[in-house]
């Protein structure tokens, strides 16, 4: 096989997908570009079992998805839109004044974003890319060769070649490595817990999140009534959590989000997995460009990472697209450096303000974490400082893409 195209995409999960239909797609202004798209193990149209993995999305990703062509296909029971946010430090009780509470209707919006099964999310987005022209390869990436003409991709069903190669293989990126491009990781020693879960009390459409000395937990509302949790706990709480029964872990879960939402029960599995903080030396080089977790891994207590290679996938194909209407080559470094630019200086900021919250809310003890603390309950108070805090959540501050916006 040899196919000769404008970009690669190396990573058919969310971001990649995300990339390449809006590279290939109609959704943005500029020239569309011949995209293709390797994924080893694409996800089924129509997965009949749901995914323990879900996703928050936020309002601009939920713009930049329809831009994608993906957004009616993701739309159904494994997305589920959430009104509400309540978020509050151990130190006070779940109904106390000092619990932050953020609401649709105080800011004029239907909802605060969704949650999505993440397969669906990943489904949805390769069907988008199919629809928009884009040629998905079931292959993963086995060699890489950079020239000042182009790219050759290496498979195990023969060579692709391109004008850029763009990495959105995950964490463990091969076509990071392949490029040479170096990544600082950082364990944060905590690791996080997922399941589905069952609540005495309804969720009320409502994401919990309780900060606690050894970690945070999350709820997320999903249809039916279910939540999806999300306890990022220190190592050693970690491990005991998982050594316990079904019925154990329930009962842990319920007094972690101290009695909330009443007895909890599992629905399924337990997933787990280590948390580190990761960013890539360089976002790009010739004719090669990271994306999403490729480039920066971020905590999940606020459940932005895959927001993040989101904007970063959107950002990349407006700057790519706008260079094909000037007739540049798609690998030129103009380009990619104005990307490396706009993204790093926003994940930064989100990661920093990430990192503080881990620090100050779940972790600290010294007085600059009790002023973090109490700082839960002053924003409560403001309704100035809620919106410009809600609207952070929403995801439309900051520098964003056009296809976000």
């Amino acid at each position: 096989m040899s196919d000769d195209f404008d970009v690669i995409v190396v990573g058919g999960g969310p971001v990649g997908g995300c990339c390449a239909a809006l590279l290939a797609g109609g959704g943005l202004p500029g020239v569309p570009l011949r995209v293709g798209l390797l994924e080893r193990q694409p996800p089924p149209a129509a997965p009949a079992a749901a995914d323990v993995r879900v996703v928050a999305l936020s309002r601009a990703s939920e713009h930049l998805l329809k831009r994608a062509g993906a957004w009616q296909a993701l739309c159904g029971p494994r997305l589920f839109p959430y009104e509400r946010m309540r978020i509050w430090h151990e130190r006070c009780a779940a109904d106390a004044d000092e619990v932050l509470v953020f609401d649709a209707a105080e800011v004029g919006e239907p909802n605060l974003g969704y949650i999505a099964e993440q397969r669906a999310l990943q489904g949805a987005l390769l069907e988008a890319c199919r629809a928009a022209g884009a040629h998905i390869v079931p292959a993963a990436l086995s060699t890489l060769s950079l020239s000042e003409e182009g790219v050759s991709v290496g498979t195990a069903q023969g060579t692709l070649t391109a004008r850029l190669v763009v990495g959105a293989d995950g964490a463990q990126s091969a076509l990071r490595e392949a490029a040479g491009l170096q990544a600082t990781v950082r364990p944060y020693r905590q690791r996080a817990i997922v399941a589905t879960v069952r609540t005495a009390r309804p969720h009320q459409g409502s994401c919990w999140q309780r900060f606690m000395r050894d970690g945070t937990l999350a709820f997320l509302p999903l249809a039916a009534g279910s939540s999806s949790i999300v306890w990022s706990a220190d190592e050693a709480r970690a491990a005991a959590l998982l050594a316990l029964d079904a019925e154990a872990f329930g009962v842990a879960l319920g007094a972690a989000l101290d009695g909330a939402l009443g007895e909890v029960r599992l629905q399924s599995e337990r997933l787990s997995f280590a948390l580190q903080r990761l960013s890539a030396s360089h976002y790009v080089a010739r004719r090669v460009a990271l994306l999403g977790d490729a480039a920066h891994v971020v905590h999940p207590l606020a459940g932005q990472g895959v927001n993040l290679g989101l904007l970063d996938a959107a950002a990349l194909a407006q700057l790519l697209r706008a260079a094909a209407a000037r007739r540049e080559d798609a690998g030129a470094l103009g380009p990619l450096r104005a990307y490396e630019r706009w993204r790093r200086s926003e994940v930064a900021l989100m990661a920093g303000a990430i990192e503080f919250f881990d620090r100050q809310l779940a972790h600290g003890g010294g007085p600059l974490a009790l002023l973090a603390q109490r700082g839960l309950g002053m924003v409560n108070r403001s309704a100035e400082l809620k919106r410009f805090f809600a609207r952070r959540a929403l995801g439309m501050s900051g520098e964003l893409p056009e296809a976000a916006r």
